[in-house]
């Protein structure tokens, strides 16, 4: 039984569940720069690359993923996590998570707290590649807290959440600046014995 003023509801009630689009459908036309497609490979490296698919940046917004969002895999390599590689436009098979009436922190632990349970289902219906039905979201309960411990809760998760998100786009760039400083070093390019360490 829930402490009091806690109601229980499902990972429906509480979050937007937005299926991507078949990209292969929406590629750049010749006079448009494309963005990189975010398909299941690019969500478990945690980032686009050369091989990612390009699509068209007119698809709606709505499609667009930017830095911060969570995105959950719900077929084949079932995960749950905040995409912090750049901007790129959802495929199908991965749901971009949002709600309008509940914080960030409190939709991604919940669809992380259902995570195992839904890679179960997905591994007992795989015949050719898992993947679990909306209606798995519906039966996937949730506990909401009243507003007072949720702002307690969200007062210590929130930040922590944000931590890891800024950390990670942080990495993103210090990657991007080595692969880009080192080669210029290395050849010379760039003279570094006048600095005084």
């Amino acid at each position: 039984m829930p402490p009091d003023g806690w109601k229980q509801a499902s990972l429906i009630d509480i979050a937007d569940y937005l299926n991507g689009l078949a990209m292969q459908k929406y590629r750049p036309t010749d006079d448009e720069i494309g963005i990189q497609v975010l398909k299941i490979k690019e969500l478990r490296q945690g980032c686009c690359d050369n091989n990612s698919e390009l699509c068209s940046p007119n698809i709606k917004s709505e499609y667009i993923i930017h830095d911060g969002d969570v995105i959950f895999s719900w077929s084949g390599s079932l995960l749950v996590d905040f995409w912090c590689g750049g901007v790129c436009g959802l495929n199908q098979h991965l749901f971009k998570v949002t709600s309008n009436k509940y914080n960030k922190w409190f939709y991604y632990a919940w669809t992380k707290h259902h995570l195992d349970r839904f890679i179960a289902v997905a591994a007992d219906k795989a015949t050719t590649m898992g993947h679990i039905k909306r209606d798995e979201l519906a039966k996937a309960k949730v506990i909401i807290p009243n507003e007072a411990d949720y702002q307690r809760i969200g007062a210590l998760l929130q930040p922590i959440y944000d931590l890891i998100i800024s950390n990670r786009i942080e990495n993103k760039k210090l990657s991007s600046l080595r692969d880009t400083l080192l080669p210029k070093l290395i050849s010379g390019e760039l003279d570094v014995s006048n600095i005084d360490f």
